[in-house]
């Protein structure tokens, strides 16, 4: 988490990673639109750089676009796992990126977590 002091206050800034299958589209976007509110990055797990260690253990909170991309991540990182706190968006791969209703699911479904972010 990174630190932002403001007037005799501090603020934390929850680092999120978001995951799907190829990081181009559902986490990318979600990345982008999601980088002023938080500090973000995204990643993929079939992809040419898949997901690392060190990009699991920067973050304090995984948010997976499919349920099966948590067990995924289960699967390969079992140590880093069960340090994290992993929730699912339950966005299926059939979006563009930047996509308006993309966009506008995303945002819907992380407000629902409001108050674990």
């Amino acid at each position: 988490m990174r630190k932002v002091f403001i007037v005799n206050r501090i603020i934390t800034v929850m680092n999120i990673l978001f995951v799907c299958n190829q990081n181009e589209n559902r986490s990318k976007t979600a990345e982008e639109i999601f980088k002023r509110k938080y500090n973000t990055k995204s990643a993929g797990l079939y992809n040419k750089n898949p997901l690392s260690k060190k990009e699991l253990s920067w973050a304090d909170t995984v948010i997976v676009m499919e349920e099966d991309q948590g067990d995924e991540i289960a699967r390969r990182f079992p140590n880093e796992y069960m340090k994290k706190r992993v929730l699912s968006l339950d966005i299926p791969d059939v979006y563009h990126y930047n996509q308006p209703s993309l966009v506008k699911i995303l945002k819907e479904k992380i407000s629902c977590y409001g108050d674990l972010l």
